[in-house]
């Protein structure tokens, strides 16, 4: 296999090369990455994307875990300093760096270790982005919580990636019946780069996963990535999506309730400006009776950014008694800032309750009215109803700490464009 694989040029192949031969699956999907070619941007499900821009030559190869200090994110350590943990995660580059697990829940069954984190068997082929983490991630991070183990302090993740590097991400977290976690992730970065997340989810029957994933990338960053989630028998995962960073941040979720009463929430909430673009794509699968999804995404825009929402529901045949819900909201503040936002229903089934909403639209000039004619200058004004406007969705995040942490960032912004005017 060496050999052969002298046939595939890869920008970032590097030293990677001879532990690639090496290895024929991992080969053959940098074989699969040169063939697919980076994503056509003609293709509806990627129209809106920048990603022709991706400089591959200019990423830069990691082979091994680097010996990086983790810089301190603003807002980060004043919102977790106090917190009781179960465990606190590193990676850095993809590569996991430390993993710390506090004595007690250790003993009780919570297991966290550094194992490969494979690429789940998708409905659609693998994409370009698909292939190259199959080729080239590390071991990921593998969490097991034993069942009916209730997991009451947080699992912290905090993930890095280093300048120009190539980072491929990769979680597991696997809940056993009737047991809890909550899991903390927070990503940065610091410039250029691409990461490529892989996140998958496997909750037992009876079991209860809060999640919260926070994207703080560098404005030059680039992210694609997935999260795979399958939700037994009365099963309830509840995710929330920040992001805030990134040239462009695209990541595709794809929720599958496959038990009776299995339940899934996702709630997001983004702020991106300059000419940021950032990218969801939810998938809700409702495969099994009496099945309830609950989306909220809530995004902010200004100057010359723009935001893709697509969402789709799927009530199979099986779906009897669904419920399923799904609302994209958007605020443009800039007039060059752009939304693009499309939900979509599949109902293969009369039993059932579905909605779906969506909105773009300027900051609501009667709010704007009501606080101008209090003496609120204009852009004041716009602040506190930018702020007010990410509320519901931040006092629904899983984890606490997460929605401190983007109420800051929020201000952050805010500050930044009130500064700029």
């Amino acid at each position: 296999m060496g050999g052969s694989f002298e046939l595939v040029s890869f920008p970032f192949t590097g030293d990677r090369a001879a532990e690639l031969g090496a290895d024929p699956a991992r080969a053959s999907a940098a074989r699969a990455a040169v063939e697919t070619g980076l994503p056509d941007t003609s293709a509806e499900v990627w129209r809106y994307s920048p990603v022709a821009e991706l400089d591959l030559d200019g990423l830069r190869p990691v082979t091994a875990a680097p010996e990086h200090p983790i810089p301190a994110p603003a807002h980060y350590d004043e919102e977790v300093a106090g917190i009781t943990v179960a465990a606190t995660v590193t990676v850095v580059d993809g590569f996991v760096t430390s993993i710390d697990v506090a004595d007690g829940w250790r003993a009780k069954g919570l297991n966290i270790s550094a194992e490969p984190v494979s690429v789940p068997a998708l409905e659609e082929p693998p994409n370009f982005f698909d292939h190259l983490y199959t080729a080239f991630a590390p071991d990921g991070v593998c969490i097991e919580i034993s069942p009916d183990l209730v997991v009451t302090d947080p699992i912290l993740i905090r993930s890095h990636l280093t300048a120009d590097a190539a980072g491929f991400i990769g979680l597991q977290v696997r809940l056993g019946s009737d047991s809890e976690a909550t899991v903390f992730e927070y990503q940065t970065s610091e410039g250029g780069g691409l990461a490529v997340p892989m996140t998958v989810f496997d909750l037992g029957a009876g079991a209860h996963l809060r999640h919260t994933y926070l994207q703080d990338l560098q404005h030059t960053s680039w992210q694609v990535g997935r999260m795979i989630s399958n939700v037994a028998e009365h099963a309830t995962l509840s995710s929330g999506l920040l992001a805030f960073g990134g040239r462009y941040g695209r990541l595709r979720t794809d929720t599958s309730l496959n038990g009776r009463g299995a339940k899934g929430e996702l709630i997001g909430a983004y702020f991106c400006d300059g000419n940021q673009i950032l990218d969801y794509r939810t998938f809700q699968q409702h495969a099994a009776p009496d099945t309830i999804s609950d989306l909220l995404f809530k995004g902010t825009v200004d100057d010359e950014a723009g935001s893709v929402y697509t969402g789709m529901i799927h009530i199979h045949p099986e779906g009897a008694g669904s419920n399923a819900f799904q609302t994209n909201r958007n605020v443009k503040l800039g007039e060059d800032a752009w939304a693009w936002s499309v939900p979509n229903l599949e109902i293969e089934n009369n039993d059932v309750r579905c909605s779906h909403a969506s909105t773009v639209s300027p900051v609501d000039p009667d709010q704007r009215f009501y606080l101008h004619s209090r003496g609120v200058p204009p852009t004041i004004a716009d602040r506190l109803i930018v702020a007010g406007f990410f509320e519901e969705a931040l006092r629904r995040m899983p984890v606490v700490p997460a929605a401190r942490i983007a109420r800051a960032l929020i201000s952050d912004k805010l500050d930044h464009r009130l500064a700029s005017r």
